[in-house]
């Protein structure tokens, strides 16, 4: 479980004294634990590692928004810290799709759904999404549905 390989990252930083490694597993662990406090009254939980993948995405996704915001407004520094915290996300993360995989996998969840246009993309987004959901940037991959079905 992903859960447990963050959890043993934090001890080896701990013992090695690698603070800022430490920093940022630390606050990957406390947003898990914030989604799992969240996820006490939901109905239905999702698997542990598709939670886990779920948070390392989104807080993958704020530092590269952070590491672009601070770059532009001249501080270097800060987007050095970010990029250093978005290395420790990354190994966590499973191992991303290509983008030549997930328009393969695109072309075949339109055959598979039979979509036929623009009124179905929802259909194959959310296809993609079960079936390669930890393994793409969904953001990116409902780009390339739509210009898949509009082509």
């Amino acid at each position: 479980m992903i859960r447990d390989t963050i959890k043993a990252a934090q001890i080896s930083a701990m013992k090695s004294g690698d603070k800022p490694r430490l920093a940022a597993v630390r606050l990957i662990l406390a947003k898990l634990k914030d989604k799992d406090i969240e996820l006490r009254t939901a109905s239905t939980v999702p698997d542990d590692d598709v939670l886990v993948t779920d948070v390392l995405q989104k807080m993958a996704k704020q530092r590269r928004e952070s590491i672009t915001m601070f770059e532009q407004g001249g501080r270097q520094e800060l987007a050095e810290l970010e990029k250093a915290e978005l290395a420790v996300i990354e190994e966590f993360l499973p191992q991303q799709m290509g983008e030549d995989d997930v328009k393969a996998a695109i072309v075949a969840l339109i055959a598979e759904t039979g979509a036929a246009g623009m009124k179905d993309m929802g259909k194959v987004v959310a296809a993609l999404k079960a079936k390669h959901g930890t393994q793409l940037d969904m953001g990116k991959a409902s780009g390339l549905v739509k210009a898949a079905l509009a082509g």
